[in-house]
C-alpha cells in the first residue's frame, strides 16, 4: 500500500496540472472570442460614424438657401445662386444656417425710395442719403399669399363697410394672426385694417390712408415709430451693408426683415446661434489668456 502512494500522488498532480491548463486554454479561447467580437463592433462603430459623417457632410455641402436676420417667417432668406462661375452670391454656415458673408450684397434689390420730410437740405447726413445709392431687398417676392386681391378682389371675398372696419374675429389667416382679436401689435389699441387698406390689399396704408407699397414698411412703420425711424434713417438702429465709403452704394435692412409685425408685442426675437470657435494656433493648448484682467490696455501679468 504504501509504495503505491507515490504513484497515485503523481497521478493526482498530472491531473490538477492538465485541469489548470485546460481551464487557462479556455479562459484564452474565451477572450479571443471576446476580443473578436469587440474587435467587429469597434470596426462597425467605425464604418456607420464614417457614413453619417460623409452623409452629414454632403447635406452641409448642398445647402442651398440661409436666412439673414431672423430664421422664421422667409422673409429674410436668400437662395444661394452663382454670381459668376465658382462665385456664390451668398454663403451660408454649416452650424447656424445664417448668412456668413455676402459674395453679392444687392441680390434682388430696389431703390430705397422716397422719404418724405428727408430730402430738406438742412437735414443731418443729408448726403448719405441723396447723393448715395440706397437700395433695399424686395419684400413682396417672399410673401405667401400676394397679390391679396387675388381673393380680396370684392367678388370671392366682399370689401368691408364701414360698420365692419372693427376688429372682429377672422376665419382665415390664422397662421399669420392666430386671433385677430387679439393682435400682438400695438398694445391691443390696433388691428389688421389699422395697416391694411379693404380697398386695395395689395397695399398698405398709413394713419392718412395714404398707399404704401409692401416694398417700402418703414414709412407704414415710421408713422407710429417715430424716433426709431429717425435713428433708422440715421444708421444708428437697424443693418446696412454694402460700400464703406460714405456715398458708396448700401443695402438697408427694412423693419419687417428684423421685426415680425404681426407679434412685435411678444417681443419674439430670438438672437442668432453664435458660430463655433475658430481652432486655436498650432501649440495653444487654450484661450484662458483671454480671460486675464487687463488694464489700460495691457495686461497686468
Amino acid at each position: 500500500m504504501g509504495a503505491r502512494w507515490p504513484n497515485r500522488r503523481c497521478t493526482h498532480e498530472r491531473e490538477r496540472f492538465w485541469s489548470r491548463e485546460s481551464s487557462y486554454a479556455k479562459r484564452e479561447s474565451s477572450m479571443r472570442r471576446h476580443c473578436t467580437i469587440f474587435g467587429i463592433l469597434l470596426t462597425m462603430s467605425v464604418m456607420v460614424l464614417l457614413a453619417v459623417g460623409l452623409s452629414g457632410g454632403a447635406e452641409k455641402k448642398g445647402v442651398s438657401e440661409c436666412f439673414e436676420s431672423r430664421e422664421t417667417g422667409g422673409y429674410g432668406t436668400l437662395k444661394v445662386e452663382e454670381v459668376k462661375e465658382g462665385f456664390p452670391n451668398v454663403k451660408c454656415s454649416d452650424f447656424t444656417g445664417s448668412v456668413l458673408w455676402y459674395g453679392d450684397p444687392y441680390t434682388d434689390t430696389i431703390p430705397l425710395g422716397e422719404m418724405p420730410g428727408y430730402e430738406e437740405s438742412g437735414y443731418p447726413n443729408r448726403v448719405d442719403y441723396l447723393e448715395a445709392e440706397a437700395v433695399v431687398r424686395r419684400r413682396i417676392p417672399k410673401l405667401n399669399y400676394y397679390p391679396c386681391t387675388f381673393c380680396h378682389n370684392g367678388t370671392t371675398v366682399k370689401v368691408p363697410e364701414e360698420k365692419d372696419k372693427f376688429p372682429r374675429l377672422i376665419m382665415m389667416h390664422k397662421d399669420i394672426v392666430p386671433d385677430s382679436r387679439s393682435l400682438k401689435h400695438g398694445h391691443g389699441r390696433m388691428w389688421c385694417l389699422d395697416c391694411h387698406s379693404s380697398k386695395n390689399r395689395d397695399v398698405l396704408i398709413d394713419h392718412r390712408d395714404q398707399e404704401i407699397s409692401f416694398n417700402q414698411p418703414q414709412l407704414l412703420c415710421g408713422k407710429c415709430h417715430g424716433p426709431i425711424f429717425h435713428d433708422w434713417r440715421k444708421g444708428i438702429h437697424g443693418k446696412r451693408i454694402g460700400q464703406w465709403d460714405k456715398n458708396g452704394k448700401k443695402r438697408w435692412w427694412l423693419c419687417t426683415e428684423c421685426h415680425n409685425p404681426h407679434n412685435v408685442d411678444a417681443r419674439v426675437y430670438h438672437p442668432i446661434s453664435p458660430e463655433l470657435a475658430p481652432a486655436l494656433p498650432k501649440g495653444m493648448k487654450s484661450a484662458k489668456h483671454e480671460e486675464r484682467p487687463h488694464n489700460g490696455g495691457a495686461d497686468t501679468h
